[in-house]
């Protein structure tokens, strides 16, 4: 990174909080974008095992630290496994059953909300009184959309609770990596935590799924976007803008990440949310951003 991005007045410091909250919402796009070609867990065993590869070859060049006992390296895997692995098998395979880009995105907005909330029994962090009102807000408005939906079908219902599974497993890795696997390398730690994630994407294919692969245009773009854009280089500007200062306007922008989503699906996929899911979305950001500001 040029030594100008680093300056705390130069734009992309300005604007690089906003650029990390569009890229992260674009990962639910490109998801929606690459599952009709493959099979989830599929998609993500490449997806995984590519940026591992990567992630561990740029460890190696960079000497970076490995964990020194085998104990650590375990609860770093254990983390990536939440914070990867399960998370985002609920997230591609609710897609893949036909639940919206947008839904899913504003399910995915209460992790913020249902973190800080755990935290209080799991870290003994103080949970106040205005965040359990948040958290109770957020679920009133992540209801309203999901009531506005047919979830009569089995399918409909099947995506919906492995769309909550991917929410409590996030919300349970953050918590697991803040307990166990704070200090570690974010190059050798992510590399280990893909290649655990990869590992359990992996089984659930061989075991679920026929593991074929539609090698089209629209798959490749999908998942080259997804590896080099979102694990690789979105990762490190997170990390750049957390070092610099800035993490806070990073956790306030992903109020938006629901809206943003929303919108991109609207303009490539045509999903339509109505007025009734669309104040269901403004209650649930409403909460997530009552329960989770200082």
């Amino acid at each position: 990174m040029p030594e100008t991005a680093a300056h705390p007045t130069s734009p992309w410091f300005r604007f690089a909080p906003a650029f990390f909250v569009v890229m992260w919402s674009s990962g639910f796009i490109f998801a929606k974008l690459g599952t009709p070609y493959t099979e989830p867990f599929t998609f993500l065993f490449v997806r995984f095992a590519i940026v591992a590869v990567l992630l561990g070859l740029l460890a190696l060049a960079a000497r970076a630290r490995w964990p020194a006992t085998w104990r650590e390296a375990g609860h770093i895997a254990a983390a990536g496994a939440l914070v990867q692995g399960i998370y985002l098998g609920g997230v591609f395979w609710a897609i893949s059953r036909g639940l919206g880009a947008g839904i899913v995105a504003l399910i995915m907005g209460l992790q913020p909300m249902l973190t800080a909330a755990a935290a209080g029994m799991v870290l003994g962090e103080r949970v106040t009184l205005r965040q359990w009102f948040g958290l109770a807000v957020g679920f009133a408005g992540v209801a309203l959309v999901v009531t506005d939906r047919d979830t009569s079908g089995l399918e409909n219902t099947a995506a919906l609770v492995a769309n909550g599974v991917a929410l409590f497993a996030l919300a349970a890795g953050v918590l697991y990596q803040k307990r166990h696997a704070v200090a570690m390398d974010l190059r050798s730690g992510s590399a280990i935590q893909f290649g655990a994630s990869a590992l359990l994407a992996g089984a659930g294919a061989i075991l679920t799924e026929d593991m074929r692969i539609a090698w089209t245009g629209e798959f490749v773009l999908a998942l080259a976007w997804l590896v080099l854009a979102l694990s690789l280089a979105n990762s490190l500007v997170l990390l750049s803008l957390i070092r610099r200062g800035a993490a806070a306007k990073v956790s306030s922008l992903f109020y938006l990440v629901p809206a943003v989503t929303a919108l991109m699906a609207f303009a490539l996929f045509d999903e339509r949310l109505s007025p009734l899911a669309l104040v269901g979305m403004v209650v649930a950001t409403l909460g997530v951003a009552m329960a989770t500001r200082n």
